[in-house]
């Protein structure tokens, strides 16, 4: 089983990119759960959403040692890290978390500067889409590609169609 935090702020998209990799799980034939958890008021406030994938049935969406941190602020690594499993991924944004920010030692961190690629690839709103990617680049849970398609499907069905949101994801991808 895979148990996955993604947390920030409201309006960043964090719950719309746990709902991605939720059905990129189930587009590869796994269990999945999503549970979504934010604050009275949507933008600004806190917000995270968790994800569990596993082979098997799924009995409860809780996520109590996580595999995965995508945190979006240094607000999500001091709320989280703690949950976290030795050997963890904690994925945060370069731009929004100092590097001296204090961070578990036992746990790989990437540091991936989702605003400034966002940015890069004229989507400023897709920053959450380049976390995505760095996720599929730096586990094997997703193949980028599937994860593309995926994005584009996912906006589409919503009628907002933006082809720079694939651009944020590849780019995303090739963060190390």
């Amino acid at each position: 089983m895979t148990g996955m935090i993604f947390s920030g702020f409201g309006g960043q998209g964090i719950l719309t990119t746990g709902m991605i990799a939720a059905e990129a799980g189930m587009k590869l034939g796994m269990h999945v759960t999503w549970y979504p958890s934010y604050g009275s008021q949507m933008r600004g406030g806190t917000a995270n959403c968790s994800v569990k994938l596993d082979t098997k049935d799924i009995a409860s969406p809780y996520v109590k040692e996580i595999d995965i941190l995508c945190a979006m602020n240094a607000a999500s690594v001091d709320k989280f890290q703690g949950h976290m499993r030795p050997g963890a991924l904690l994925l945060v944004d370069a731009g929004a978390v100092p590097e001296s920010h204090p961070m578990r030692e036992d746990v790989q961190v990437v540091r991936v500067p989702v605003a400034e690629i966002a940015n890069e690839c004229e989507n400023p709103k897709g920053a959450n889409l380049v976390m995505l990617g760095a996720i599929a680049a730096h586990t094997d849970l997703f193949e980028v590609e599937t994860l593309a398609k995926l994005v584009d499907e996912f906006f589409a069905k919503k009628g907002k169609t933006n082809p720079k949101n694939k651009l944020c994801l590849l780019a995303g991808a090739k963060c190390e």
